[in-house]
């Protein structure tokens, strides 16, 4: 089938400001967007920029905006998009050439969350155990990739992208509610600031937009439950 693919186009060196380009491009049902992204820069133009790895949704390095909702170009395929298909780079971040945008300011409200184990106790020989349903708590947030589609959905983000945002909030459910960690409470005065927890507006657009099927909203609520209900 052929496929009339549109993909907003900014090169620094060469653009004032970003602009479409459209391709057409030969393509199977099953193809992937990122197939036919490949197909543009060794057929077409082999200036196009996007960043990509491991093609089977696990790094989370190729997310953008696919016919208007943010999207892994390795697991969306042609035939659940039509022959109309348009890209472009995940909204409400600094794009850097074509696809690819500006990440740190991402991982800077990631690392703010402090997003790893902090335990007082002695470390044990082996591993720090905790029950299957204590195990299942944070269950659902472990899945967090970091791809950013979430983030970038978020209207929030949008109006004012100091917001931590969606997947930092994500990332600290994941152990602010681990049996095994100590520190809750520093993750909660972070997200208890003014661009923590509250400027969520449950739109849920960030629900839609993961890749991983994260209830991103409910982890949200659950960690804005948690700031009410920390002891003073």
């Amino acid at each position: 089938m052929q496929v009339d693919l549109r993909i907003q186009r900014f090169d620094p060196e060469r653009d004032k400001k970003p602009h479409w380009e459209k391709y057409v491009v030969q393509s199977e049902p099953m193809d992937r967007v990122l197939d036919l992204l490949h197909r543009v820069k060794w057929e077409h133009d082999g200036r196009l920029t996007f960043r990509r790895s491991c093609a089977h949704g696990v790094c989370g390095s190729d997310a953008m905006m696919i016919n208007g909702r943010n999207r892994l170009a390795c697991k969306i395929r042609v035939d659940q998009l039509g022959s109309k298909i348009s890209v472009a780079p995940l909204p409400g971040m600094k794009v850097v050439k074509d696809l690819v945008v500006d990440m740190e300011p991402f991982f800077d409200s990631y690392r703010s969350v402090k997003p790893f184990l902090m335990a007082d106790s002695p470390a044990p020989e082996r591993e720090r155990l905790q029950s299957a349903e204590q195990r299942e708590r944070y269950d659902d947030t472990t899945k967090c990739i970091l791809c950013g589609a979430c983030t970038s959905s978020c209207p929030s983000f949008w109006a004012n992208d100091t917001y931590v945002g969606p997947a930092a909030i994500v990332n600290a459910h994941r152990f602010i509610f681990d049996s095994r960690d100590d520190h809750a409470n520093d993750r909660l005065d972070v997200l208890a600031e003014e661009n923590g927890v509250w400027r969520c507006r449950t739109i849920f657009n960030c629900v839609d937009a993961c890749p991983r099927g994260i209830n991103i909203t409910a982890a949200i609520l659950e960690v804005s439950n948690a700031v009410v209900e920390r002891p003073s």
